[in-house]
């Protein structure tokens, strides 16, 4: 008598439980329809590409570093016209000349290369900190733009497929181009 109600109340339950999953489940998907959430997308890489602020900070960035480049330009220069001479007046040279030669050689190579070094790490450094200002700025606007025009969720790269309707890189940057 035991078993027979068990497997009552077990047929009944394999009935009513999937069921009630499928109540819960409808009812959620309702609420979500009814919710209406707003998404968006933004393109940091076309921000720090196409804004005016970008635009202005690589700008300034060539300014303050072509000098730079140029003195190193003129040194990679003057260290291939010093290893052209030496490899022309190195057949008449005597032994002491050439490892002298050699050394000066030597020493305009490191000091190229500690230049070159210092130089790039100078432009990162300065690029990087000129980004991190850009994307403040960005991350700002959006944030406005977000509130204003009640956006639940906003994502930026990187994405697999955005469609155009959901893009408002364009409204960012013509807040940051103001």
């Amino acid at each position: 008598m035991i078993c027979v109600a068990e497997n009552k109340l077990r047929s009944v339950l394999k009935k009513t439980i999937p069921m009630a999953g499928l109540v819960v489940a409808l009812g959620l998907s309702s609420w979500v329809q009814a919710q209406e959430i707003k998404i968006g997308f933004v393109s940091i890489e076309r921000i720090l590409r196409d804004s005016a602020p970008a635009k202005a900070a690589f700008t300034k960035l060539e300014q303050d570093f072509s000098k730079r480049g140029k003195d190193l330009q003129e040194l990679e220069s003057k260290l291939k016209a010093a290893a052209e001479k030496n490899t022309r007046d190195e057949p008449v040279l005597s032994d002491s000349d050439k490892m002298k030669r050699q050394r000066e050689f030597a020493d305009m190579d490191r000091e190229l290369q500690r230049k070159r070094r210092e130089f790039n790490e100078d432009v990162s450094q300065q690029k990087n900190e000129q980004l991190n200002i850009i994307v403040e700025k960005a991350n700002k606007v959006i944030k406005q733009i977000a509130e204003a025009e009640r956006y639940d969720i906003l994502f930026q790269e990187p994405v697999v497929y955005i469609s155009p309707r959901v893009d408002i890189t364009d409204k960012v940057l013509k807040a940051l181009n103001k």
